[in-house]
């Protein structure tokens, strides 16, 4: 029987709740298909902070590094926004992609049917399917350029540098062009080529890995008409590639197209396969431990880990169908009207649901 090491990082806030639920799922799916799961349990963000003062704990890096995968809830909160930058929960988060070599993340917008009249978007702009891959680089540009804080004649002013070399972006044009291949290969490189050198040196860079790609379509689209463009025509995006902070924001634009932050999981992978796996929501300080959170984004994010990283793609989805089934009859309280049609549930609820629901094909 084949058995793959999780390390798993709950985090701050909601992060203990719904990485609960997207244990028992696995553990359900694990039994379901044959195989074996073991745990190791670290700290990151404001736990590590409380426990061992730092965002980031070498412990938790090693125990990352002899995992076959990694699984996080989230980190952060207002009890540590009064901390300097580098020593805040989100540095923990940061430093563990880039000491993992986490180059690439996905983070899949996917409208599930049941939710459709949950878009905020009209139904005929949504059209019968949506399906969007945003792949943002994840260990460059200006979340980790140059940054600082000076006067300049008396008046405060602050820096962030944004810089990405040839090679940075060449990795992540590569992955998201392999990605299109086995998609519906059309790729929207995003930048603002018009403004930035980086952005130029980005759109140079991609055309030029193209040239490897001669079945994939390649686009080229301005942030700011992007983030119109996702609202105004989401259909037309199959595989949309930027940079960090680009990533960062219209990532999550994107995941308001359905419905609701909570559903939209998301991959931080390296060239290895071996990745780390998120939700994209925050951690939700306001309704931690009220058991109403939506967990099904970190059991989606279970999935992607069984598809790209541990090799298990039936079991992926099977944790997909289950996730549309439950969705029919119940709904959490981010994802709930009372013209749903389905009941109002909780969230280790809604993984009992899932989990029952997870069976082969």
């Amino acid at each position: 029987m084949k058995e793959y090491r999780i390390a798993v990082l709950e985090g701050d806030g909601i992060g203990p709740e719904i990485v609960s639920e997207a244990v028992k799922v696995l553990d359900r799916t694990a039994q379901s298909f044959g195989f074996a799961v073991s745990y190791e349990r670290s700290l990151l963000g404001g736990a590590a902070i409380d426990a061992k003062k730092t965002p980031l704990p070498q412990k938790t890096v090693e125990c990352c590094k002899t995992a076959d995968s990694v699984l996080l809830g989230a980190v952060g909160g207002p009890k540590w926004d009064a901390l300097p930058g580098n020593q805040r929960p989100e540095a923990g988060l940061l430093g563990i992609r880039k000491a993992l070599g986490l180059y690439a993340n996905l983070r899949p917008a996917v409208i599930f049917g049941p939710l459709k009249d949950a878009s905020p978007l009209k139904s005929e702009v949504v059209g019968e399917a949506l399906d969007i891959m945003v792949v943002r680089e994840l260990t460059g540009g200006i979340y980790f350029g140059k940054r600082g804080t000076l006067e300049e004649n008396g008046v405060k002013a602050a820096f962030d540098t944004e810089k990405y070399s040839v090679t940075e972006i060449e990795r992540i044009a590569h992955t998201a062009f392999d990605l299109a291949r086995k998609r519906n290969r059309r790729l929207c490189s995003v930048d603002k080529a018009n403004v930035l050198d980086s952005s130029r040196l980005w759109r140079q860079t991609v055309c030029r890995v193209a040239e490897e790609y001669a079945d994939v379509e390649l686009s080229h689209m301005y942030v700011d008409n992007c983030a119109m463009q996702l609202v105004r025509n989401p259909a037309q995006f199959d595989v949309i590639v930027t940079s960090n902070m680009f990533g960062d924001i219209l990532s999550d634009e994107a995941s308001m197209i359905s419905g609701s932050i909570g559903m939209l999981a998301s991959a931080s992978l390296g060239g290895s396969g071996f990745g780390l796996y998120e939700p994209i929501h925050g951690s939700a300080p306001d309704i931690a431990g009220m058991d109403v959170a939506n967990p099904l984004a970190t059991i989606l994010s279970v999935a992607m880990m069984l598809r790209y990283s541990l090799g298990e793609p039936e079991a992926a989805q099977a944790i997909e169908d289950a996730v549309a089934r439950a969705l029919v009859t119940a709904r959490t309280r981010d994802i709930y009207s009372p013209d749903c049609g389905a009941v109002l549930i909780s969230c280790h609820e809604m993984g009992d649901l899932v989990a029952s629901l997870v069976r082969p094909a």
